[in-house]
């Protein structure tokens, strides 16, 4: 598996282009670390995976990032995807500070077998 991070994005970029995406509701409450597959709507993807990386009051751990990640690449190899982004899961909003998330994100991906690429984007605020 290639795992590589790529420059930063702000936020405002990627709402514009999630915008138009709604879905993910309709799966109801999320255990934490879980992931589940939606459509992509009118974004030029095949589909959008939705982790629960933080608990209800807004924090995010070591375990629920690598969960996340875990549960995220599970649906990545069961729909035999070749590439996958990632935002920094928990990083920010979570409470954990981006770099020690993208450190526990990189650590699991290196333990999950898969073909395919994975980027990581990490975004900064204007």
């Amino acid at each position: 598996m290639a795992v590589g991070t790529t420059g930063r994005v702000t936020s405002n970029q990627a709402a514009r282009r999630l915008s138009a995406f709604c879905g993910a509701g309709r799966h109801g409450p999320m255990p934490l670390g879980s992931a589940v597959l939606t459509s992509a709507g009118r974004l030029p993807y095949k589909a959008i995976i939705h982790v629960a990386g933080i608990s209800m009051w807004w924090v995010s751990s070591q375990r629920s990032i690598q969960r996340s990640v875990v549960s995220a690449m599970e649906l990545v190899n069961q729909h035999g995807f070749a590439s996958v982004a990632f935002p920094v899961i928990g990083g920010g909003t979570g409470g954990t500070q981006a770099d020690r998330a993208l450190t526990w994100m990189l650590q699991s991906l290196e333990r999950v077998e898969s073909n395919a690429a994975v980027t990581v984007v990490q975004y900064s605020r204007r």
